[in-house]
């Protein structure tokens, strides 16, 4: 397959704090994630909350939202019982945060700093949601056993591999500790985030951060990501689906079980290149239908792949190195993961092409914040991707420059803190 492809740079909007851009929006169905409003959010909606005690975490069923702010840690303490404190003073302060209840107190002790910057004053809640995760170096790093954890490190959290055609940034990839804000209102994320690395102060420190953001979709409605096709359709949608691929039952350990392995992506996408791309290439590429979602060559987008189609010439109908065949769970085992794709802009970035004559060019720093969850990562992620890194027909407008892989724990009740029985 050639990687040639002219570079022009051509103008795109750079994303703004409220943007209602096209995404990749995460569709579970109605019944279970709610009813929403495409377009501008209305009062009720800002005021809705989520719930944050629970069997699981927030986050990872709820109706993605709008603006998400992701950061990674990196713990600076020796003592297990810091760690403890700061899980503690985080499961709180999100309890606080989603009930709405973060604000500037009133009669507070103006020769102090305040106890939340009060950015956020004012808005409602806006449906936010923290989701905690637990990275491989909590258990050991480098072979030390930081907090007497190590016996405790589930098997499927395994040390990501390095696939074919990444790129990985250093400071952007793993983490010990991770903390996931998403709401409808980017104010509310930014605040949640900045106060969570407050509250880290002494013990852990930002390892790195990444923002993302969805559009304005009604519900059961497939968000679209920046490439313009619809992301999301195969994601599991029933109960059982998600015991079967998501949450993690007996065969993990008693702490984890309830919870979920999330793996966290940026990447890159050479957006200038794809937009001028034939539509016809581009559907190719994807497998789908650009203007509905369906598979190449029916009509709904729920239909079914057909892998097994061809066309007159004999030729299949959806590439067998298109993205849709490579992903599909007839294609591997059965395997199936939940994808969140919000989209990120950084900006713009000096990079050199993936291809000749290798320019340093000056492109948009932009693309998908993929996220995954499913019951082991060997089995879902890390098999699914291990051929599409080979092979995909998108390789070659994408570009994998960070990585994470974390344990996330089941929700927590009122009086307990997040990954409570992990410290038992």
């Amino acid at each position: 397959m050639s990687r040639h492809i002219d570079c022009d740079s051509k103008g795109r909007r750079l994303f703004l704090a409220r943007s209602a851009a096209a995404t990749a929006t995460l569709s579970l169905g109605a019944a279970t994630l709610g009813d929403a409003r495409a377009g501008t959010i209305s009062d009720a909606a800002a005021a809705r909350t989520e719930p944050f005690w629970g069997a699981h975490q927030g986050g990872i069923l709820t109706r993605i939202q709008r603006h998400t702010y992701f950061i990674a840690f990196d713990l600076v303490t020796d003592q297990r019982n810091d760690v403890i404190k700061l899980l503690r003073a985080w499961t709180q302060a999100a309890a606080e945060m989603t009930a709405g209840s973060a604000r500037i107190a009133a009669g507070a002790d103006k020769d102090q700093p305040g106890a939340e910057s009060g950015a956020a004053t004012g808005i409602p809640p806006s449906r936010l949601t923290v989701t905690f995760g637990f990275g491989p170096t909590l258990f050991d790093k480098d072979g030390k056993d930081r907090y007497g954890l190590a016996a405790k490190r589930p098997e499927a959290l395994v040390d990501m591999p390095k696939f074919p055609g990444d790129q990985l940034i250093p400071e952007r990839t793993g983490g010990d500790l991770s903390v996931q804000a998403s709401a409808d209102d980017p104010m509310v994320v930014e605040t949640a985030a900045r106060h969570f690395a407050k509250l880290a102060s002494g013990i852990a420190v930002m390892r790195w951060a990444q923002m993302g953001f969805t559009g304005g979709y009604a519900a059961g409605e497939t968000g679209r990501n920046q490439m313009g096709f619809k992301d999301g359709t195969m994601n599991p949608k029933t109960s059982a689906e998600m015991n079967q691929f998501v949450w993690v039952g007996k065969e993990g350990p008693a702490w984890l079980q309830g919870g979920s392995y999330m793996v966290i992506r940026p990447i890159r996408i050479a957006l200038e290149h794809w937009d001028e791309m034939k539509i016809a290439f581009q559907e190719r590429s994807v497998g789908r239908e650009k203007t509905n979602g369906a598979p190449l060559g029916k009509k709904h987008e729920n239909d079914p792949l057909d892998l097994a189609r061809e066309d007159k010439e004999g030729n299949s109908v959806i590439p067998e190195e298109s993205h849709v065949a490579l992903s599909a769970p007839e294609n591997n085992g059965g395997a199936q993961i939940l994808r969140h794709a919000f989209n990120y802009d950084n900006g713009i970035a000096k990079i050199a092409e993936r291809w000749p004559p290798w320019r340093q060019i000056v492109t948009f720093d932009a693309g998908l914040l993929f996220q995954c969850y499913q019951k082991d990562p060997r089995t879902g992620f890390i098999r699914l991707f291990a051929k599409m890194a080979v092979v995909d027909m998108l390789n070659q407008f994408t570009t994998h420059t960070g990585s994470a892989l974390f344990a996330c724990p089941p929700g927590a009740k009122p009086g307990e803190f997040i990954g409570q029985d992990l410290f038992a």
